[in-house]
């Protein structure tokens, strides 16, 4: 397929390019010119293009939570959002440490799914924390990294030992960063609303521990390490230190971290309990420092799909999570660029250069010239209310339902060829 979009204003931090102009894309990749005319020309007047957009936190539930979510329908919820590529966290039923499992998800992903899949595989067997994963074997199924996402390794020397094996191939390791002692029965920031409420709570010092340990042991190592959902102004200050050391660290946070803070549980709205937990104004504001001076490098929606079922529960019953696809690009667009917090490139940068990078996603990321065609077309002045009818996750465990946006993906595009548009003729 030739595509043609044409008087666009493109924005790609890999080249520091902020200008109009158009697009061309042929047989799934960025090109200079077509070879004939164009199959599909795309009016990009009063649009942005920028490289598709790049999660690398997400739980597509399958295999063996298909009630949840599935790869065919959490790929159309990430493409709605203007995402292009997920990395799916291993916290399936049977658990990513066996090729099997990789192979049936790029399987499933390639028939059924409409965006690009890569597979994180397990650091320890069923993510277990007792014994590494056949990792090599893992690596050549197809993993982009490690991780016992939801479990993490309380193990120090088996944390040590990930870190030491998982240089030769190259792969980070994704820290789930939670002491479990200390966390453990909490289902809230431990803070004066945790008294409030009679809510058991969970002390920021579970999750900087843990980060405080792992930045210890990649400096003991070398090896790459990856921080997930960074939620405290400790963890940012603990890994802000360790980058000025020049420890091999990266982090991430998700949107809601930048967004709410544990006011909103006073509510006992069961789909604001995640893990790690929302928590106070100076954090998120901490988080959002982070973000601008270049100490978070990725924002990932930590996409966890849950039944109603489930989450029409008591607040301490009901389980953590909730799902990001569909409102990762406008909370972006509206928290952190219409608020200043990060120029459109910058925050831009951290939802696709940098996840490409970081997990040497080749050719994915850019609008260079022989890139994959992967684009998010974004529309500014779309204005629209995030309503629980409009959700195309299985799932509709949200935060933000009822929340007006102002912005969004109008259209995306995978390997050259458009698999989500909101434009009406």
């Amino acid at each position: 397929m030739r595509l043609q979009i044409k008087n666009i204003r493109i924005v790609d931090p890999s080249q520091k390019k902020d200008s109009v102009g158009d697009i061309f894309a042929e047989n799934g990749r960025i090109v200079s010119k077509l070879s004939s005319s164009a199959d599909k020309v795309i009016d990009g007047k009063n649009k942005i293009a920028v490289p598709g957009l790049i999660d690398v936190h997400s739980h597509l539930r399958e295999p063996g939570q298909e009630g949840k979510e599935t790869i065919k329908t959490g790929t159309r919820a990430a493409a709605k959002g203007g995402i292009t590529s997920v990395l799916c966290m291993p916290n399936t039923k049977p658990a990513i440490d066996n090729a099997p499992t990789v192979e049936f998800i790029l399987l499933k992903a390639q028939k059924e799914g409409i965006v690009n899949v890569f597979p994180v595989g397990c650091v320890t067997k069923s993510s277990a924390g007792e014994e590494l994963s056949e990792i090599g074997v893992l690596k050549k199924a197809g993993i982009v990294a490690v991780s016992d996402d939801g479990s993490p390794v309380s193990n120090s020397q088996i944390m040590r030992r990930a870190l030491e094996y998982t240089k030769m191939f190259k792969l980070p390791v994704i820290s789930h960063s939670e002491d479990k002692e200390l966390s453990k029965s909490g289902v809230m920031n431990e803070s004066k609303n945790s008294m409030i409420l009679g809510l058991r709570g969970i002390p920021k010092q579970a999750e900087e521990v843990m980060v405080a340990r792992d930045i210890m042991l990649a400096e003991l190592t070398g090896g790459y390490l990856h921080i997930a959902h960074v939620s405290t102004a400790g963890s940012v200050e603990l890994v802000r230190q360790a980058k000025k050391k020049g420890i091999k660290v990266t982090a991430e946070t998700c949107p809601h971290y930048f967004t709410l803070t544990d006011d909103v549980v006073r509510v006992y709205d069961a789909n604001t309990k995640m893990n790690p937990p929302l928590r106070e104004i100076k954090d998120v504001e901490a988080v959002k420092v982070g973000l601008a001076d270049g100490t978070i490098d990725c924002i990932a929606t930590d996409h966890a799909p849950h039944t109603a079922e489930e989450k029409n529960k008591e607040f301490d019953l009901a389980p953590f999570g909730i799902i990001g696809f569909e409102t990762l690009l406008s909370l972006v667009l509206n928290e952190l660029v219409d608020k200043k917090v990060l120029s459109l490139s910058g925050a831009i940068e951290k939802m696709t250069h940098n996840p490409a990078l970081i997990f040497n996603l080749e050719g994915r990321g850019t609008l260079k010239e022989g890139a994959i065609a992967d684009i998010t077309i974004i529309d500014p002045k779309y204005s629209y209310e995030f309503t629980k009818e409009s959700i195309l996750s299985k799932s509709k465990n949200s935060p933000f339902i009822g929340r007006k946006f102002q912005g969004g993906a109008a259209i995306t595009i995978v390997n050259g060829k458009i698999v989500y548009t909101a434009i009406r003729d």
